[in-house]
């Protein structure tokens, strides 16, 4: 099969690219304007593999795309390139609303106008996958949680554009027809992360010795998702997924983020006896909360579960200790990625 991927320099479209070079046969033409958060060391072997291509196109440039559609020919399309973080939609709108919405009616107008032109297996084969967040539905009390039909009610600008991209994908399905699927995931973590979300910038900045901002009490809960599963998954829904569902993926892993630091600070005084920082968790300093912060989010996967077989594989707490030494292991990755534009200052405080 040969898969489109757009958004496979990122965190989560690169271990996409990974797992499709390691475990499949597939050819990936992955494209990415590479913004900050976008970086082709995180492809690792994919990046010098014959079966991976990199166009350094912006989804919103309409005759970039449709030239890629039609040198590539491909058979399906994996649409993760987003703007992600919330903290800075909050200091700033407008890259949000011009590529999470911009950029995907760019791609659903390029994958139509493709399709259309396929013979008949051709397009009974075509699928346009969409990966969005569980942020769309809004913020959940203490129980309950999130399925594949709860309303949607984003609360911060992030969200809001999210929101409006897993709709024009329903809408381009049910007016054009266009064979699309969704899915909608809790929070990822996992090696390769962008060090503005919360575990690696945890991370980084105990070891650096510097504090360790939680907001408000650090009780906001998230439901938290192994990359490498999300990764499995995304390619299994797109290989037997009905095309107009939507697929939640969760880890089943519901922690606050005061115990995400905490259980950090624990695994990195382990990993580290000698260090000048410990107890790690005497770095944590509670910071104003984010505006519109919202209280708790968790996913109900059962779907993916009972019709396609798939569960994560990952404990959390696997999972995050694998993902501490992967930061310990990788110093230079991240070294890199902080002397650029970003160097783990406070966002998100606008308004």
């Amino acid at each position: 099969m040969k898969v489109l991927v757009t958004g496979g320099a990122g965190f989560i479209g690169s271990a996409v690219v990974r797992h499709v070079i390691r475990h499949t046969d597939w050819t990936v033409a992955n494209v990415d304007k590479l913004t900050y958060a976008g970086n082709l060391e995180s492809l690792a072997e994919a990046r010098d593999s014959n079966r991976h291509t990199h166009f350094k196109v912006d989804i919103v440039d309409r005759a970039a795309v449709d030239a890629i559609f039609e040198s590539f020919r491909p058979d399906a399309v994996l649409h993760l390139a987003a703007e992600s973080h919330v903290d800075r939609s909050i200091d700033g709108a407008a890259p949000f609303i011009a590529t999470n919405v911009g950029g995907t009616f760019t791609m659903l107008e390029a994958a139509l106008s493709y399709w259309r032109k396929l013979d008949a297996e051709a397009r009974a084969r075509f699928r346009f996958q969409h990966i969005s967040t569980d942020e769309v539905f809004g913020s959940l009390g203490s129980d309950g949680r999130f399925s594949e039909t709860t309303p949607y009610a984003p609360n911060s600008p992030y969200s809001a554009s999210k929101a409006a991209s897993d709709h024009l994908v329903r809408a381009w399905h049910h007016t054009h027809g266009l064979p699309t699927l969704t899915t909608n995931c809790s929070n990822n973590y996992g090696p390769y992360h962008f060090p503005e979300k919360l575990i690696p910038l945890t991370i980084i900045r105990a070891l650096r010795g510097q504090s360790l901002p939680v907001y408000g009490k650090g009780e906001n809960v998230r439901d938290w998702l192994h990359v490498e599963d999300h990764a499995e998954a995304l390619t299994l829904v797109l290989c037997q997924g009905t095309p107009g569902e939507t697929y939640n993926v969760g880890g089943d892993a519901e922690r606050r983020n005061i115990d995400v630091v905490r259980a950090i600070c624990a695994v990195l005084d382990e990993m580290l006896p000698q260090s000048a920082s410990r107890p790690h968790d005497r770095l944590i300093e509670f910071v104003t909360d984010r505006p519109g912060h919202d209280a708790r989010y968790a996913i109900d996967a059962g779907k993916i579960h009972r019709e396609l077989g798939w569960q994560p594989r990952h404990s959390f707490e696997a999972g995050l200790r694998d993902t501490v030494r992967w930061y310990l292991d990788n110093r230079a990755w991240w070294e890199r990625v902080m002397s650029g534009a970003y160097r783990g200052e406070r966002l998100g405080l606008a308004g």
